[in-house]
C-alpha cells in the first residue's frame, strides 16, 4: 500500500478510501529514536536555526521514510508549510495542498475536500462510508479519554498517545481498533489513580518527550489534552464536512477557547499548561489565552527541539504544580 504523508490532520477518510496508507509526519518524526538528528540534518540542508523544530523534523522524516507524496495543509496550521512544500518538491516529492478556510465556510471546506477526493480518485459516497467506519474506531479513543478524566484509570501519557495517533490511526485503522479494544479491556480493570491536581494541556502536542511523566511524578495529572482530543474528532455531527468544520485546531483561537472552557468546567480542571513552540506564530495567542482563562493558573511552556525537559522548564513545572496543590480546596 503506497504511503501518503501529511503535515497535520487532514480528512483521513479520503486517504483510507483511496486504499492508501496514511502517515502523519509529526508522529513518525517525534517517535523516531533519531529525531534529534533529524533537526540537525534539516539545518545542514539549509533550514534556518530560527525555524520551527517540527517543520525541520517533518522534512527529514519524509526523506528518511521514503514518502513520495505529501498532503500539505497550507491554511490552518503552520505558516511555514508553504515553504516546506517547495523544498520537498526539490526532492522530487509530490505535494498536494489542502486548506482549512479561516471563516469555517462549509462551502469552501467542501470544495477543498472535493479537490482532495478528486486527486485520489475517491467518490464522496465512498468517503462518507469510510467516515462512518472510522467513527466507530474513534469512539474507542473517546472512551479512553472518558476513562482518563471521569474514572481516573488512564494516565496523561496514555491519553496523549492514543488521541494523537488517531490522526493517522498508525496507518491501519483495523489493527488500531483491535489495539484500542485490548487497551480498554485492561484499563477498565485498573484501580483508579489518585485524584491529585487535575491539569489541562492546551496548544500543539509537546516536542518534549517526558512532560506527562514528570507531571505525574510531581503528583499532578493531565486529564485534558486539547489538540490531541481534536485529532480524535470528538463531536457527534451529521456529515464528513461538518466533522471538519467542528474540528477546532485549524480555526481561530476563539473557536478553540470556547471548546477549552467547556472541557475545563466538565473535567474540573485546577490549572492549565499552555505549550507554545519556539518560532511559532501561535506564541502570540498566549496573551489571549491568559485573558480568557484568568480564573485559573496558567503555565506557559516553550519548547524548541525534541528531548526531555530542560532543568529550567522542570523547575518552573515543579513550582506550578506546588501552587496548584496549594490552591485546591
Amino acid at each position: 500500500m503506497n504511503m501518503v504523508g501529511f503535515t497535520t490532520t487532514i480528512p483521513l477518510e479520503i486517504v483510507i478510501a483511496a486504499g492508501r496508507r496514511p502517515v502523519d509526519l509529526n508522529n513518525i518524526f517525534i517517535t523516531d529514536p533519531a529525531c534529534q538528528s533529524f533537526i540537525d540534518e534539516a539545518e545542514m540542508a539549509g533550514f534556518p536555526r530560527n525555524c520551527c523544530g517540527w517543520i525541520k523534523g517533518l522534512y527529514s522524516a519524509a526523506l528518511h521514510h521514503g514518502i513520495r507524496e505529501i498532503i500539505a495543509v497550507t491554511e490552518g496550521d503552520c505558516s511555514n508549510t508553504k515553504a516546506l512544500m517547495e523544498v520537498l518538491q526539490l526532492q522530487g516529492i509530490t505535494t498536494v495542498p489542502f486548506a482549512y478556510p479561516y471563516d469555517r465556510s462549509p462551502t469552501a471546506l467542501k470544495l477543498e475536500i472535493d479537490r482532495l477526493a478528486e486527486h485520489f480518485g475517491v467518490t464522496m459516497a465512498k468517503a462518507d462510508a469510510t467516515w462512518r467506519d472510522l467513527n466507530e474506531v474513534r469512539a474507542r479513543v473517546h472512551e479512553i479519554d472518558r476513562l482518563t478524566w471521569e474514572e481516573n484509570r488512564v494516565t496523561g501519557t496514555e491519553n496523549h498517545t492514543w488521541q494523537v495517533c488517531t490522526s493517522d490511526m498508525n496507518g491501519d485503522p483495523q489493527t488500531f481498533a483491535q489495539q484500542a479494544d485490548a487497551f480498554l479491556d485492561e484499563a477498565r480493570r485498573r484501580t483508579p489513580l489518585p485524584d491529585g491536581p487535575r491539569l489541562a494541556y492546551i496548544g500543539v502536542p509537546p516536542i518534549f518527550t517526558d512532560l506527562y511523566e514528570v507531571t505525574e511524578e510531581l503528583g499532578a495529572r493531565v486529564v485534558f489534552n486539547e489538540t490531541q482530543r481534536q485529532f480524535s474528532m470528538p463531536y457527534k455531527v451529521a456529515s464528513l464536512i461538518e466533522q471538519y468544520r467542528h474540528y477546532t485546531y485549524p480555526y481561530d483561537i476563539f473557536v478553540r477557547l470556547d471548546d477549552i472552557e467547556k472541557e475545563i468546567a466538565r473535567r474540573r480542571i485546577d490549572g492549565v499548561i499552555h505549550y507554545v513552540q519556539s518560532f511559532c506564530f501561535r506564541q502570540i495567542e498566549d496573551l489571549i489565552v491568559r485573558r480568557r482563562l484568568k480564573k485559573l493558573p496558567v503555565l506557559t511552556l516553550e519548547g524548541d527541539r525534541p528531548g526531555p525537559l530542560d532543568a529550567r522548564t522542570r523547575i518552573r513545572l515543579e513550582g506550578f504544580v506546588e501552587m496548584v496543590k496549594a490552591r485546591r480546596p
